[in-house]
């Protein structure tokens, strides 16, 4: 098991680009079976979840081949051709132990049942940040004409000809919305989808499934009309940069009074993210399609207009990700006022904070859901401590606080992190960080 060893205290400086964005990408990967020709995706991250994908895909038969000449510090290039996919794997110990420790395997389902009739996905795997449940994929499966089972820890799904219907999704989940959009581009008739995610990942999946030739309107929004056609074909799809990294970006150059220009972040598809830091006192300036985050010695968290203390909290899109949760949380320890931080959507993200409270943050953890933050307007530095990363999202927090803390801190069970940041340390330390992997 590997760990980061991190001296806190150093300025950073410089430009980083964000990587091409991980959600974004478990799902257009899974798209590439819902064709036979090829499928060229560009700006990949090479992160330890899209790599497990890439892997169970060559499992099931997809002709994968890197682009080296393609290759950029944010990303990288494969062509994909699922012209010999094997389903008898779907059955194999190896698949189920694979798909078994991915959560992004359940997407897998969709483009299966659409193109074989038949998919397997085990229980999967993934982030223990709260109850995950599965239900809306599995409902909008059914109502699309298939029969579920579960059976020794696997979901069964088969059906002879899905058929297009009206459903009205009990979430907005984002995943369950991009499951059943690719199940329903080649269903017979047309899918009415009301209450749909319309997050820029399921935006994104949509335009690349109508350049390979579906019929899907609605696009951005929360109803999605999709007319089912009979084959789909090859095109060539390129990543958004990665939100969640932008947003992380924003908030250790807070953390660390850092002077930092974060390239390339398409700001037109951050949503609040921007605003949300904004209110918690970072100056945050975009230029052109970059952002710039300069060296601010202190940064006070804003109040209502009736004066009452500030509220961050999580909301499906366009609301603020929960994926940065955990970041806003982090930069309020040492903002000037307090905050209340409320997680809605997962009920086990928070409790990482008393890793923060060791290194000497103000948090009061209210219950699951909601902690209060005491800024310390840098009165009182974070010191550095041992600690261990419970999920991706959590992990990252706790690094930027050990980058800004006094004294060395190390950070163990660092595969969560690098199951969705690409060669941070290398990254940061390209920018002053002093960050070792031991």
């Amino acid at each position: 098991m590997a760990s980061f060893e991190i001296t806190g205290g150093r300025k950073l400086h410089g430009e980083i680009v964000p990587q091409g964005a991980k959600n974004e990408a478990l799902q257009v990967l899974c798209a590439v079976l819902l064709t036979q020709e090829k499928v060229r995706i560009e700006h990949v991250p090479d992160i330890r979840d899209v790599n497990k994908l890439i892997d169970l895909l060559k499992l099931l038969g997809v002709s994968v081949r890197e682009d080296h000449s393609a290759a950029c510090e944010s990303g990288r290039t494969f062509e994909f051709e699922a012209d010999r996919v094997n389903l008898d794997v779907l059955h194999s110990p190896d698949y189920r132990e694979q798909a078994g420790t991915l959560r992004g395997s359940i997407m897998l389902v969709g483009p299966l049942l659409a193109r074989f009739g038949t998919a397997v996905v085990p229980q999967p795997g993934g982030d223990k940040i709260g109850r995950r449940r599965l239900d809306t994929h599995f409902i909008g499966m059914e109502r699309l004409g298939a029969e579920v089972e579960y059976k020794r820890g696997a979901y069964i799904v088969n059906a002879k000809k899905l058929k297009g219907t009206y459903m009205l999704l009990d979430e907005a989940s984002v995943t369950g919305t991009a499951n059943i959009i690719m199940a329903a581009v080649m269903a017979r008739g047309t899918t009415t989808i009301m209450n749909a995610a319309c997050e820029p990942y399921v935006y994104q999946l949509c335009n690349m499934l109508n350049s390979m030739g579906a019929r899907i309107s609605g696009v951005g929004s929360n109803l999605l009309t999709i007319r089912g056609v009979k084959e789909l074909h090859g095109c060539t799809h390129r990543l958004l940069p990665d939100m969640i990294e932008v947003g992380s970006f924003i908030g250790m150059a807070a953390m660390t009074q850092s002077d930092l220009t974060i390239k390339n972040a398409q700001v037109q598809h951050l949503g609040l993210i921007p605003q949300v830091f904004r209110r918690l006192g970072i100056e945050v300036w975009q230029r052109g399609d970059d952002l710039y985050i300069p060296a601010q010695e202190h940064y006070e968290i804003e109040r209502f207009m009736d004066g009452s203390i500030m509220t961050v909290a999580d909301a499906p899109w366009p609301g603020f990700t929960p994926d940065l949760i955990s970041i806003a949380l982090v930069v309020a320890t040492q903002a000037k006022g307090s905050v209340l931080i409320h997680q809605k959507m997962f009920e086990s993200r928070l409790f990482f904070v008393d890793k923060l409270i060791d290194m000497g943050a103000q948090i009061i953890l209210c219950d699951p859901h909601r902690a209060t933050v005491i800024g310390l307007d840098r009165e009182h530095k974070l010191r550095g401590v041992r600690m261990a990363s419970p999920d991706i999202r959590a992990g990252v927090a706790l690094l930027i606080a050990a980058l800004s803390a006094d004294g060395t801190s190390r950070i163990d069970n660092i595969e969560q992190i690098d199951r969705g940041y690409q060669h941070i340390d290398e990254r940061l330390r390209r920018l002053g960080a002093d960050i070792r992997r031991v």
